[in-house]
């Protein structure tokens, strides 16, 4: 599987903790979501509604060296939260064609599919598909 190195370690971090670890790490992923910047608290941003919880992005590709990406989702969401960060911390700054290259799926790979259910995880692969649309546009 071709991961940013970011990315790749945090599938690594979950990869090595149990079950019942895997969750309290996504619950300290999801208090780990930046705050969005002041130019985008009042901005449009795009939804993501196959999300259970609201989930907002913005995907800034001006430069294609260096994608900013930022996620908006209400703290009593921490599946979503988490999600959101972990794509956050594994893809901010990276390169669209870095992005572009992590399989749709990649998700599969942090062990969550005992933990979360099928429809939080498509959640998190509709965030990435959504990214990967903008790239592309």
């Amino acid at each position: 599987m071709t991961l940013p190195a970011p990315l790749a370690e945090i599938v690594d971090d979950f990869a090595a903790v149990s079950d019942q670890e895997k969750l309290q790490l996504l619950l300290e992923f999801s208090r780990e979501l930046p705050a969005l910047p002041a130019e985008l608290q009042e901005a449009a941003m795009e939804p993501v509604p196959e999300c259970q919880s609201p989930l907002f992005l913005s995907v800034d590709a001006a430069d294609r060296d260096h994608v900013r990406l930022h996620f908006s989702a209400p703290p009593e969401a921490p599946t979503t939260r988490g999600f959101a960060s972990i794509l956050h911390q594994g893809l901010d700054g990276q390169s669209a064609q870095a992005i572009l290259d992590v399989p749709g799926d990649f998700y599969s790979a942090l062990g969550l599919a005992d933990a979360v259910s099928p429809l939080r995880l498509r959640g998190m692969s509709a965030m990435l598909t959504r990214i990967k649309r903008h790239l592309r546009e």
